[in-house]
């Protein structure tokens, strides 16, 4: 009998649903499984879920017992929104009297929800005065709004943040009634009635949809004989288990990129970093930024909602992009792909068919410019040009790399298209892999500037099957350093597999106390372990914004069985070296900071500033900073030293000062402060972290200074 623990992770793309089998010890890749991606089936993309789960097993010899973790990401939240496959909501809103009232019933009376072209989200709204807020009040307002069309039922209360359980007893009479519903203290408790009411209305928009998905997919693979729980991607990088996506679908939107970058992430050293996930028709773009992916909120119909997810930006240029050209040159690359036209890549056709081949413009699909590029050849196929040709003639793809192809056969497909241009093939090939880059750099740029990734700092890694296709080219032309993880074609799979439990807790409390702080801090690790963690895994982040008075507390933790290390440990002359990499080859005089039995410390000198990175002892940079100091201090003297910081790594200016960022060593994490520049708030944080060690404990402060 194998002791073996599997993980299982599998990612819902857009052609292709994947699975990857990965020892829960070693993370060693144990099996893959790929299925076409069953959009037009009866259960939607479940039925490739499934599929793919129960190949995964039976061809990779894994016995239903061993699976001790099992997890998808999902498309169908984002396609239902997308297609206009959505319920009919009803809102039943409910407020006081007098003015407050007034104002309170106009804020809850929502509007058709537009959610793509021509489609929207029908809405009917109800009102009830809280003095009249009875059970039978409620059912016939409920039955009322049924009459109406609403298929599902959505409560919210003016102030319900505060006091929740009026909305919860309207839920619960819906329920009785056998009436889908969703509370809207259930999704948010952030203030701002209009906004957490339309949130609301569009999470009860997907929910039935979702139950019945949530529902055959779970059924499914008990009856494969695993009995752990299925974990459903979140759009902000997490995890939860199956049973909270059936109260907050919501949640899952963009799934699919949060899973490429958690699985980015299992790979990358750096903690700062520019991501690309390039596939053939979409590049998916975001900011990694101190290790964790950067979170905004969602935005439906032209409205933000209160929902976090992955801040991606989405371009029509990816591997399989096809070219278009006109007498001057290259014009554009996509939006439409290789995919879309039904054409194949001529870098992956066998180069002894590409025989007289001839150069044709054409028109992909009905409305489309007929100016992109396809090649006929001396048998009649046709084939086309795309950016995974162009990086490979240009000999950026190494052998290693997914995208790689046979260059001499994109050359002989280029040639015509090169002759008609004047220009030679590789001439050609660079107008492509630049006419991609101008496109995207500026999206680069934006995010970079929006996170304030530092210059220096920023660093590409791409994942996908077409990344190479674009990042090297990229890395070269903008001076900065690239990565490819390894799997990086599968890479969505395993951040589906090693993904952690996430639950987000935000509340709006000026001036909060110690006392707050712990309250939503309990608050976020109860979330969690609804969600699926073990309670003694979680560990939660503080951000406070003093401008708007929101506290965020984020809670990650693992499941039932915590994954073991991907790397053993490094010693610190291989620590130095990764740190003297980063660093690059303009920091001088590096040198040990200091450090402790889980970290190092290092600085460098760069004209007038100190580059500072803290390391791990597997080689992992947390941190990344331009200029900064760190010092080991006793926990009795440690608020000595911040002030000391506070002083003297700020920036000062004309009109404004900026304060320093700090990090702590506590154990074997890092704790950041980031989210506020109080100094009475960070020592507060800090003391909350600080207060189960002795006084005599030490720990090491990491100062930063924030550039101008």
């Amino acid at each position: 009998m194998s002791d073996r623990q599997v993980r299982i992770g599998i990612d819902v793309g857009g052609t292709h649903t994947k699975a990857v089998a990965i020892d829960n010890t070693t993370h060693e890749i144990i099996g893959k499984s790929s299925v076409k991606t069953t959009h037009d089936d009866k259960a939607g993309v479940a039925a490739g879920v499934v599929q793919a789960f129960q190949n995964c097993l039976v061809d990779n010899d894994i016995r239903p017992e061993e699976v001790i973790f099992v997890a998808h990401s999902t498309t169908q939240a984002t396609n239902a929104l997308v297609e206009g496959d959505v319920a009919k909501v009803g809102i039943v809103g409910v407020a006081g009297g007098g003015l407050e009232g007034l104002l309170a019933k106009k804020q809850l009376k929502i509007a058709d929800i537009d959610i793509a072209a021509g489609k929207v989200i029908q809405i009917f709204n109800t009102f009830i005065k809280k003095k009249e807020l009875t059970d039978e009040k409620i059912k016939e307002e409920l039955n009322s709004l049924k009459g109406q069309g609403a298929q599902v039922m959505v409560a919210s209360m003016a102030f319900g943040v505060d006091d929740s359980e009026q909305e919860k007893r309207i839920k619960h009479i819906a329920k009785e009634m056998e009436l889908p519903s969703t509370a809207a203290a259930d999704i948010t408790k952030l203030y701002g009635l209009t906004r957490r009411t339309r949130t609301a209305a569009i999470n009860a928009s997907i929910l039935p949809k979702m139950l019945n998905t949530a529902t055959s997919t779970e059924q499914s693979v008990r009856q494969a004989g695993v009995q752990v729980p299925l974990m459903i991607m979140r759009g902000d990088g997490g995890v939860m288990e199956i049973n909270e996506v059936k109260k907050r679908p919501i949640l899952t939107m963009l799934s699919g990129p949060a899973a490429s970058v958690m699985g980015s992430l299992i790979y990358l050293r750096a903690s700062n970093g520019i991501y690309f996930e390039v596939g053939g028709t979409t590049t998916n773009i975001g900011v990694i930024k101190n290790g964790r992916p950067a979170i905004d909120y969602s935005i439906v119909g032209g409205h933000k909602t209160y929902i976090s997810s992955l801040d991606v930006r989405v371009l029509g240029c990816a591997g399989g992009s096809m070219v278009r050209l006109n007498k001057s040159g290259v014009i554009d690359v996509g939006p439409r792909s290789a995919h879309i036209a039904g054409l194949d890549y001529a870098v992956y056709t066998d180069s002894k068919e590409i025989v007289e081949p001839e150069l044709e413009l054409f028109s992909p699909k009905p409305g489309d410019p007929a100016d992109y590029v396809a090649v006929r050849l001396k048998n009649g196929k046709r084939i086309t040009i795309t950016n995974s040709c162009a990086a490979n003639v240009l000999g950026l793809v190494d052998p290693e790399y997914f995208s790689y192809g046979d260059a001499e056969a994109a050359r002989k497909a280029m040639a015509p298209v090169a002759a008609y241009l004047g220009v030679s093939v590789e001439e050609l090939a660079a107008q492509i892999m630049e006419r991609s880059y101008r496109k995207i750099e500026p999206i680069i740029l934006e995010l970079a500037e929006k996170y304030k990734v530092e210059t220096e700092q920023i660093s590409l890694v791409g994942v996908g099957g077409g990344a190479a296709a674009l990042i090297v080219y990229f890395a070269k032309k903008m001076g900065v350093q690239y990565s490819i993880p390894e799997n990086a074609e599968v890479i969505s799979s395993i951040g589906v597999a090693l993904a952690m439990v996430r639950d987000v807790v935000e509340r709006i409390i000026p001036n909060p106390s110690a006392n707050d702080i712990r309250n939503i801090k309990l608050e976020a690790i109860n979330k969690a372990i609804e969600s699926g963690a073990t309670p003694d895994s979680v560990d939660v982040h503080i951000e406070i914004d003093s401008q708007t008075s929101k506290v965020t507390a984020i809670a990650l933790g693992s499941t039932e069985v915590k994954t073991g290390d991907l790397m053993s440990e490094c010693s610190e002359k291989e620590a130095r070296e990764i740190a003297a990499k980063d660093f690059g080859e303009q920091v001088k005089d590096i040198k040990l900071l200091t450090a402790n039995e889980h970290f190092y410390v290092y600085s460098g000198v760069k004209e007038n500033k100190n580059p500072i990175r803290i390391l791990d002892k597997k080689g992992f940079i947390k941190v990344q900073r331009t200029d900064g100091d760190a010092v080991t201090v006793k926990v009795k003297e440690y608020q000595d030293a911040v002030r000391n910081y506070y002083e003297n790594i700020a920036t000062y200016n004309a009109d404004s000062i900026l304060r320093p960022d700090y990090y702590i060593c506590v154990g074997g994490k890092v704790v950041d402060f980031n989210g506020t520049n109080d100094l009475d708030q960070i020592l507060m944080l800090m003391d909350i972290e600080v207060s189960i060690l002795d006084e005599e404990d030490e720990i090491l402060l990491v100062g930063a200074r924030n550039q101008l």
